[in-house]
């Protein structure tokens, strides 16, 4: 595309930007939203996001790439060690970062680490103070004067990414510090990860949803087949790895009733992102402690840039 807009004659601003905090802080949310569609998983547990998801937003003169990262935190495997560099990497390839930071929660030991690290880099960053729909207006400022004690921020911006408060203010703010650039996607995609690493994502998403305690984390899921039949539907053939016979039994369930569920939620977040009829497939098998094992983790999509 031309970077000069045609209605106007504006030039085209481009860029990519990165959106960090800790885990929990809503940044899948964040994404959602300013994509205006599901490409990133959303839990209540913290740590659910591990590879950088591309979100592609574009308007007539406009297009900003988001990177969400996984949440920085200490790492407890090889895995972990994965997440951390993969968002820690994201802050030298933007134009800019988002610091999202969760309001309701105060300034904590997480949010100052990250901090420190944002001291290494150059990137403008702006403070996004998400969830501000969890607390009263007079807590705000109080809490921005703490931020501003630590870091010097090119913008603060308090939002709810879950309701969308604010979200357009920020993007205004943000399309500010974007330099004349390309349009490097095409307007109507929205991510630039194939749909096979979406899909295994909703059903991800859906394990997240539905378990507790240690089988979160325990999951990865793979798409091994992915065609259209002759009669238009999408079948989709996906295996959900866990670490324990015994998780696989939690997956599976009483006459197999936990993983129907599983396919039946996911498979209406994948219709409507494929926008086809879908025929979904699961199986569940046993990789014994593969988020300590670098091959493992290879096959299943994990590696560095």
């Amino acid at each position: 595309m031309n970077q000069t807009n045609e209605q106007g004659g504006n030039k085209f601003r481009s860029g990519f930007v990165a959106i960090i905090g800790r885990p929990n802080v809503g940044k899948s949310t964040l994404m959602n939203h300013l994509i205006g569609q599901k490409i990133a998983i959303m839990s209540d547990k913290p740590q659910t996001t591990r590879n950088k998801i591309h979100g592609v937003y574009t308007t007539n003169d406009t297009q900003i790439v988001f990177l969400d990262t996984p949440g920085i935190h200490k790492p407890q495997s090889k895995l972990g060690n994965y997440m951390m560099q993969t968002a820690e990497s994201a802050l030298k390839e933007v134009e800019a970062a988002l610091f999202l930071v969760d309001v309701s929660e105060g300034i904590g030991g997480g949010d100052r680490f990250i901090i420190e690290q944002l001291k290494k880099v150059k990137t403008p960053v702006f403070l996004v103070m998400n969830k501000i729909d969890k607390i009263e207006p007079e807590q705000l400022l109080p809490m921005i004067a703490q931020y501003n004690e630590l870091y010097s921020f090119a913008e603060i911006v308090p939002i709810s990414a879950l309701n969308g408060n604010n979200v357009t203010t920020l993007l205004e703010q943000l399309t500010r510090y974007l330099p004349e650039g390309p349009q490097y996607y095409p307007a109507d995609q929205i991510t630039d990860h194939p749909e096979q690493f979406v899909c295994a994502e909703l059903i991800r998403e859906k394990i997240l949803h539905m378990t507790r305690e240690e089988v979160p984390h325990s999951i990865a899921v793979a798409i091994e087949d992915m065609r259209v039949q002759e009669n238009g539907v999408v079948y989709i053939g996906a295996v959900i790895f866990v670490e324990r016979d015994s998780q696989k039994g939690i997956i599976i369930g009483k006459r197999g009733d936990f993983l129907k569920e599983v396919g039946k939620q996911a498979r209406k977040d994948i219709e409507a992102l494929l926008g086809s009829r879908t025929f979904l497939e699961l199986w569940v098998k046993v990789k014994k402690d593969w988020r300590n094992q670098e091959r493992v983790l290879k096959d299943l999509g994990f590696r560095h840039d």
